[in-house]
């Protein structure tokens, strides 16, 4: 199941590993604004930002770090119920389907929450469909174990 020969496997190594190069590329949006905002959080930084004062609440900044602790928070356990999900052996189309569709809704939700702020409930259908797609994985992977504990 997990080889290069399972196209399902292949399309959860993609899209994986693009969330991943995704969530490293929020840490240069957030140093990006601090940047941009000359808001720095150390006070090390300061002569390197050229401003005199420590500041921990710029609101651009903020936006941007909320974003990437979101994902830390959903798309980890995406990833990690996906490739359990891969292991059960699901139906190809569905499971490529939903690794898919999953990753999209995370990537539109940095869009729309860090890059392009539009007003909800964009972000929250962004949000639930990747949630739900994790816990109908999560499900799946239970009951195709369940025979074995």
């Amino acid at each position: 199941m997990l080889s290069k020969s399972n196209p399902v496997f292949c399309c959860y190594m993609f899209w994986s590993s693009l969330l991943i190069l995704k969530m490293l590329l929020m840490s240069l949006l957030t140093a990006r604004q601090r940047m941009k905002t000359k808001t720095v959080a150390n006070p090390e930084d300061l002569r390197m930002m050229r401003t005199t004062e420590v500041r921990f609440h710029d609101q651009n900044v903020e936006r941007v770090r909320r974003a990437h602790r979101n994902d830390l928070e959903n798309i980890l356990p995406f990833m990690l119920v996906s490739l359990a999900y891969v292991a059960c052996g699901p139906h190809a189309l569905t499971a490529s389907l939903l690794i898919r569709i999953g990753a999209a809704a995370r990537l539109l939700h940095t869009i729309v929450y860090a890059v392009i702020p539009l007003p909800q409930p964009i972000r929250a259908i962004c949000f639930f469909i990747n949630f739900g797609i994790v816990i109908f994985e999560a499900i799946y992977v239970m009951i195709c174990v369940a025979k074995y504990i």
